[in-house]
């Protein structure tokens, strides 16, 4: 990039404009010319690797914890609850969070009770009366 850059200026172009073509920054790619400087771009995103969490679920604990989720005993249940319930007995599969994010990723976060999911209700559409005697109402409280 920087043997097209310096072609372009010795061609005519103005370096700015060069730089720009080629989506640098015109500062960048003087730092990079300097003699005392290294070869290339030396920006740290370009090194930049990957790096696994160490606290990150392996494979076969990610299995496990499905497998709970997916239990018998916790299939209907969210993870607000099954969290609890494992504590009871003393065990530790994951907490709640990396339970529902796990939930997530598997599309399985959805309602998991038996029973049918609930649905929105529309408000009933309100009554006008627009002359006497249309609408009645009446007070089931005793004001005594």
């Amino acid at each position: 990039m920087l043997g097209l850059i310096d072609q372009a200026c010795a061609d005519g172009a103005r370096r700015d404009v060069a730089c720009s073509q080629v989506g640098l920054s015109c500062r960048s790619v003087q730092r990079w010319q300097r003699t005392d400087a290294a070869a290339g771009d030396q920006r740290p995103s370009g090194k930049r690797r990957y790096v696994c969490p160490p606290n990150k679920l392996r494979e076969e604990e990610r299995q496990a914890v499905m497998a709970t989720l997916n239990s018998e005993p916790f299939k209907d249940l969210p993870p607000s609850q099954i969290v609890p319930r494992l504590a009871d007995t003393g065990v530790y599969v994951a907490s709640e969070s990396t339970m529902y994010r796990l939930l997530r990723q598997e599309g399985q976060l959805a309602h998991r009770r038996s029973e049918r999911a609930a649905h929105k209700r529309s408000r009933p559409r309100a009554l006008a009366a627009t002359g006497p005697d249309q609408v009645f109402c009446w007070d089931t409280q005793s004001t005594r």
